[in-house]
């Protein structure tokens, strides 16, 4: 399965911007679906933003607007810009391949802290 490690989260005010990146351990062109998904405290994972091979993207309705996947295949990296940030956005990060993250392990992901 492929892996990915998440970074760039860290603590910012609500209004806030931050991108955070995922490195892949293959290359992201054999990947048909990778998303971003995210983790609260006592919830579900949750998708946020998916982007295929082809570019084709969807966002959860939470989002947006708001935030913004894309990817650099020539550094097997997809990028998740989020600007606005709001209180509920407080979550651990991850990147996952597949529909639903089924065709890839949940690495270490990234914390998101939007706090005043």
């Amino acid at each position: 399965q492929v892996q990915f490690v998440e970074s760039g989260g860290g603590l910012v005010q609500p209004g806030g911007s931050l991108t955070l990146s995922c490195v892949a351990s293959e290359n992201i062109l054999n990947i048909l679906l990778i998303g971003w998904y995210r983790q609260a405290p006592g919830k579900q994972r949750e998708r946020v933003a998916r982007i295929s091979s082809g570019d084709n993207i969807h966002y959860a309705n939470s989002v947006k607007g708001r935030f913004t996947i894309s990817k650099d295949n020539a550094k097997n990296t997809v990028y998740l810009q989020m600007n606005n940030l709001k209180f509920e956005d407080t979550a651990v990060y991850y990147c996952g391949a597949g529909i639903n993250g089924e065709e890839s392990s949940w690495g270490q992901g990234t914390q998101v802290t939007v706090s005043s």
